[in-house]
Order: C-alpha cells, then sequence, then structure tokens
C-alpha cells in the first residue's frame, strides 16, 4: 500500500494532504453499531469474527478515514491467562479473580495468540478481504502495564492503589508478571499482522498514573521489549496513552515509530520534546468533537497550523471518539482535515 496517506505519514514522508483516523470510530456514537449491540454483548459482538468485521467496517463505509482498526478490546487477552472477565452493564470490564499476590501472578498462563484470541485473527483476515487495498487495517493490543492494571485492580480504578503498591512492594513478582504480559502481547502483535494488519497500536491507557521516574524504572523496560517484538513483523508501530506528557522522552525511548498524544499539551509543544524521527498521532480534545461545527474547525485549525506541514503527522483525537459525538461532526472533521491540509500544503 505505497500509496497510503496513513502508513506514508507512519513512516514521516511527504502525504500531500493529513491523513486521519479516530479511536472507537467504531462505536456507540453509530447508530449501525447501536443495532449490533443491542442484539449482541460486547464479548459475543468481538467473539463473532463476522460481527467484528462488520463493525470495524461501517465507519469505513460511513466516512473517507484513511485506515480502519479492528473491532476488539484489549482486555480478552487476558481470559486465556487465566482470568475471568465480564462486561457488567453500567460498571465497565470486571475480572472477578484478579491478581493479588506473587502466586497469583505466577499461576497466569501465556498461551499463543492463535490459541487464545483466533475469533479475531480471524477478523482480521475477514476485513482485509473486504477492504480489498482500499485503506489499511490497524491492529492492537493493551500494553503490558495497562493490562496488569486491570488484572490487579480487577477493573477500572481512579487512584490505582492496588497496582501501585504491588509494583513497589512486590518488585520480584511484578517483573515476572510483566515478563508475561510482554510476551503475550508481543506474540499476539505479531500474529495480528501475519493475520494482515498493516500497523499496531499499543493502548497503554493507564500509564499515566505513574510518575516519570517510576515509568522509566518499572514500565519502559516491558515497553521497549513489546515494541521491539511488534516492529519485528515489519509493519509500524504505534504507542499511544493518556496523560503522559510529563514522559515524552521515555515514549520516544519505546522505539515505536508514532507516539500518539493526548490534547493536555499542544501537538508543536509534543513534538518538540519527541524530537525528530518519530511520528505524532493527535490530537484534538474528543469533548470538543461534541461541540457546535464551527469551534470543531476553529480548533482543527489549530492543531493543523501547529504542525506547520511537518512530515509524519496523523491527525485523531487525543482518546476516543464519546457516544455523545454528532455523526455528522466526525464526517465534517474527515473531510475537513483532508481538504485543509491539502490547502495548506498547496500554499
Amino acid at each position: 500500500m505505497s500509496d497510503s496517506l496513513f502508513l506514508r505519514a507512519c513512516h514521516r514522508k511527504p502525504t500531500g494532504t493529513t491523513p486521519i483516523w479516530l479511536m472507537r470510530q467504531a462505536g456507540r456514537y453509530m447508530p449501525e453499531y447501536r443495532a449490533i449491540r443491542a442484539r449482541h454483548s460486547m464479548l459475543e459482538a468481538i467473539r463473532t469474527p463476522e460481527l467484528a468485521c462488520e463493525i470495524t467496517l461501517q465507519p469505513v463505509r460511513a466516512f473517507a478515514l484513511d485506515a480502519a482498526i479492528i473491532f476488539a478490546d484489549i482486555l480478552p487477552i487476558l481470559i486465556g491467562m487465566g482470568l475471568s472477565l465480564e462486561f457488567a452493564k453500567g460498571e465497565g470490564p470486571v475480572i472477578t479473580n484478579p491478581v493479588r499476590s506473587p502466586a497469583d501472578a505466577d499461576a497466569l498462563r501465556t498461551p499463543p495468540a492463535e490459541e487464545n484470541l483466533p475469533y479475531t485473527l480471524e477478523a482480521i483476515r475477514l476485513v482485509r478481504r473486504e477492504l480489498d487495498g482500499r485503506i489499511p487495517l490497524i491492529g492492537f493490543s493493551g500494553a503490558p502495564f495497562t493490562l496488569a492494571s486491570y488484572a490487579i485492580e480487577g477493573g477500572g480504578s481512579k487512584n490505582h492503589v492496588r497496582v501501585k503498591s504491588f509494583m513497589l512492594s512486590e518488585p520480584g513478582a511484578w517483573g515476572r508478571l510483566m515478563d508475561k504480559m510482554a510476551a503475550v502481547v508481543g506474540d499476539y502483535l505479531v500474529a495480528q499482522a501475519e493475520a494482515g494488519t498493516q500497523a499496531l497500536q499499543i493502548f497503554d491507557s493507564w500509564a499515566g498514573v505513574l510518575s516519570p521516574a517510576d515509568y522509566r524504572a518499572y514500565v519502559l523496560p516491558y515497553a521497549q521489549r513489546t515494541v521491539a517484538r511488534a516492529r519485528s513483523a515489519g509493519v509500524p508501530v504505534i504507542y499511544f496513552g493518556t496523560d503522559l506528557n510529563g514522559m515524552l522522552p521515555s515514549l520516544r525511548e519505546t522505539g515505536a515509530d508514532v507516539i500518539g498524544v493526548d490534547w493536555r499539551i499542544a501537538i508543536d509543544d509534543a513534538w518538540a520534546q519527541l524530537g525528530d524521527g518519530v511520528a505524532v498521532q493527535g490530537n484534538l480534545d474528543p469533548v470538543a468533537l461534541c461541540a457546535p461545527w464551527p469551534e470543531v474547525q476553529r480548533r482543527a485549525d489549530d492543531i493543523l497550523t501547529r504542525v506547520a506541514k511537518r512530515p509524519g503527522h496523523i491527525f485523531n483525537l487525543g482518546h476516543g471518539l464519546l457516544p455523545e459525538t454528532p455523526v455528522d461532526n466526525v464526517r465534517r472533521l474527515v473531510d475537513y482535515v483532508h481538504e485543509r491540509s491539502a490547502a495548506m500544503e498547496a500554499s
């Protein structure tokens, strides 16, 4: 896919037009998605390749996006490791047998991706056939730290007391746990590329709860190992997390081709900290996309102006699309980013 705007930007090559895709672009803001979810649970949709394929393609049919991302979730990988996962209505993901001791961590399995998540790999193969080379497909996984956080906390958390306490009080067990997470995630990402994804994104959604020093000591080595394993598949790798703006130089050390940044920092400031040699993805506030269109347009202009036609920019949100997002705003944003960036490039 040498002509793909998205893949060219991942490699910091000139594009002429800024590529755009949106995290959680297949989701609850779309009536087509809500119709499927009214009949199927989250896990049913993920575990049924035909449904996951259909959901992946919904936004691709609706908008002129420059990439698709496979419909899946970061947490089912934990099921094969021995954890019991359910999506409780109104509560989000719940793990009923969380990791609370070194023995619990040591008991976790490390199954190969083909055994653990065959349904997502099959969905990738289905989507690639349907896309027929029109745009690339992105695969993804949670990062080792974020998966360890869910495994230890048993779900989402405000202060992450349990995971940080485990990390600091049981450094040996923490290392063994993160070794397992890095191995399983790396294997899964490579398997996705072998099934047909043309780029990979690693979501470190919770790493922002750490201090920069703790990130470097307890997380960065495993992020580096995971990124290196994913890059061995020969596709570009994106590393993304929220609240990580205080540790951008460390994120550069992950070895990822692209660093995703959230909306809490100006994108030119983030790029200055990251330095040359890395592409940058972001970074419109997802809430701003719910605003009246003139405000969305103003903020998109600001991001494009700050990037200043620098090669290697992928327009995205600073986190996932919200259920309240007007569908028309998504359509207008995708078209506007293309039109405005092309006009800036030509000027």
